[in-house]
């Protein structure tokens, strides 16, 4: 279980950007955060991916209270959360099969055993014939496909995508968006930033709704 409890956020000692966010993901479940532009979507969901830390309230993941955590506990903990980024972070220097692969190579497995993994993922997304390629070849949306590839490569426990679909087609996000649906399935916990209400509307799971700061809305069930 994911749990916010009063949380606050701010950067630099400027003003809230999150204000008193209190809410649960139980393990296995399917939510899209949404609201406008600078409510804070993004700000949340570094603090679930643990890139930050809250200038007040508590988190807890994984039965452990992020406040109590040591640094050198953080690395294995972020290991369990696979995340979309918005700008991809991919590493210009590797092929598209290589920053897919990286997860797996991080946790010390040989190329002989995550080959296969790699490869289907990588024709699931539709970049099976571009594996080779590097992300200075690739345009906007193949590079946003090789982020959710490699976010998802692993099966993490918990999945955190912002804005997964935004860089492409509305056919391809509807394929993703079967990917995501389908890795909840397995258990994997998932949390999807979007302003695409159609994605949401579809899948009629929960949802949490920022709206200055405040979660302003938390309704809805899981995909069945």
């Amino acid at each position: 279980m994911i749990r916010f409890e009063n949380v606050a956020m701010r950067y630099d000692g400027g003003p809230e950007i999150l204000r008193d966010v209190s809410f649960e993901l139980e393990p296995g479940s399917l939510t899209f955060l949404t609201g406008p532009s600078g409510a804070g979507k993004t700000t949340l969901l570094k603090l679930v991916f643990l890139s930050e830390r809250p200038v007040r309230g508590a988190i807890s993941m994984f039965g452990k209270d992020v406040a109590r955590l040591r640094r050198g506990e953080l690395p294995a903990l972020r290991r369990q959360i696979g995340v979309v980024f918005q700008d991809f972070r991919l590493l210009d220097h590797l092929t598209a099969f290589e920053n897919v692969a990286l997860p797996l190579r991080i946790q010390g497995m040989p190329e002989r055993a995550y080959r296969e993994d790699v490869e289907e993922i990588l024709n699931w997304v539709g970049l099976g014939e571009r594996m080779h390629a590097r992300p200075a070849t690739l345009s906007g949306g193949e590079k946003q496909r090789i982020a959710i590839a490699r976010a998802v490569v692993a099966r993490p426990p918990v999945l955190v995508a912002d804005e997964p679909t935004g860089s492409i087609d509305p056919e391809m996000g509807a394929r993703l968006m079967r990917l995501f649906v389908e890795l909840n399935k397995l258990g994997t916990t998932v949390l999807i930033a979007t302003h695409d209400r159609s994605l949401v509307d579809n899948a009629k799971a929960r949802e949490l709704r920022l709206f200055a700061g405040r979660i302003s809305q938390a309704g809805g069930s899981r995909w069945s």
